[in-house]
């Protein structure tokens, strides 16, 4: 426990001093830590209900709608705010399940070898070899959930596979090295080995891995909502594209507002997170760091 916590503090001073050398990096991880934060105080500041109309609709932007209203009357910036949460939850669900699922997949399979490698590469092919948007489209149809928990899961599906064969490469590299073979003759138990071993040693590929995952779950979970496949529950980006474009937004000038506002916030947050992926590129990559 205290060595995590070493590397953790490690990590962070790491981050944190390249992060302000690097201002795009700075700039990525501010933005998306406000993200996180309307995310989180989002919904109690910014009252908004699908049900009611709030004023005239298609009103410009004013001091009272800064964004001005939709079809509805209701307030594009209090949808925009309140609709926040479910995207970021979502998405870092997602992240969470395909990064954990393919990490332990990988590390167990490269470490134990053998048999038990060979058929869990061969189900792992047979994930990667999925169409994996037109899967989720269908199950995500079938079970017909708003549910975050449950849709990270459906989105997760097929995700996982790449990042399990890129971390099995590095287990299999790492197996016959002089710390693990040390481990082994200590008797340590497959998840020491595993947990304390091998997984510090994979660090880029889950963070790279988990930035990634969160941008691709949320283009898809806001696909879902465009589709109209996942059912109505709250306010969210894809619905707030979706009430646009069936009233006309491409055709009108009248709700334009309610169509790129959430565009807008899905292409911020996501060139975000690209630019502070760069930061853990540095982190992890010290020939990064000269440039």
């Amino acid at each position: 426990m205290k060595e995590a916590f070493i590397r953790s503090r490690e990590f962070l001073r790491d981050l944190w001093r390249i992060s302000r050398s690097d201002k795009g990096a700075m700039a990525g991880g501010l933005i998306v830590l406000g993200y996180c934060t309307v995310a989180i105080i989002g919904p109690s500041i910014s009252h908004v209900s699908t049900n009611l109309t709030g004023a005239t609709p298609y009103l410009g932007p004013s001091l009272r709608y800064p964004l001005g209203t939709d079809s509805l009357g209701q307030s594009v910036l209090s949808q925009l705010i309140v609709g926040t949460r479910p995207v970021i939850e979502v998405g870092f669900l997602t992240a969470i399940i395909t990064v954990s699922v393919g990490v332990v997949v990988g590390l167990v399979s490269g470490y134990v070898g053998g048999v038990a490698d060979s058929a869990i590469m061969r189900v792992t092919d047979v994930f990667l070899t999925l169409p994996g948007l037109p899967l989720v489209i269908v199950i995500a149809a079938i079970v017909h959930t708003s549910n975050p928990f449950v849709l990270a899961v459906i989105l997760s599906l097929t995700g996982w596979a790449g990042l399990a064969r890129a971390v099995r490469s590095q287990a299999l590299s790492l197996r016959g090295s002089d710390f693990v073979e040390a481990a082994k003759m200590q008797g340590l138990p497959l998840s020491n080995i595993v947990g304390r071993q091998l997984l510090p040693n994979v660090g880029p590929y889950v963070a790279i891995h988990f930035l990634l995952a969160v941008t691709g779950a949320i283009y898809a979970e806001v696909g879902l909502f465009l589709l109209g496949i996942a059912p109505i529950s709250g306010t969210n980006w894809g619905l707030m594209i979706n009430s646009a474009m069936s009233n006309g937004a491409l055709y009108t000038t009248k709700s334009e507002l309610s169509l790129f506002a959430p565009m807008a916030a899905i292409v911020i947050l996501q060139v975000s997170l690209v630019f502070f992926s760069r930061a853990l590129d540095r982190v992890f990559n010290p020939r990064l760091r000269v440039q």
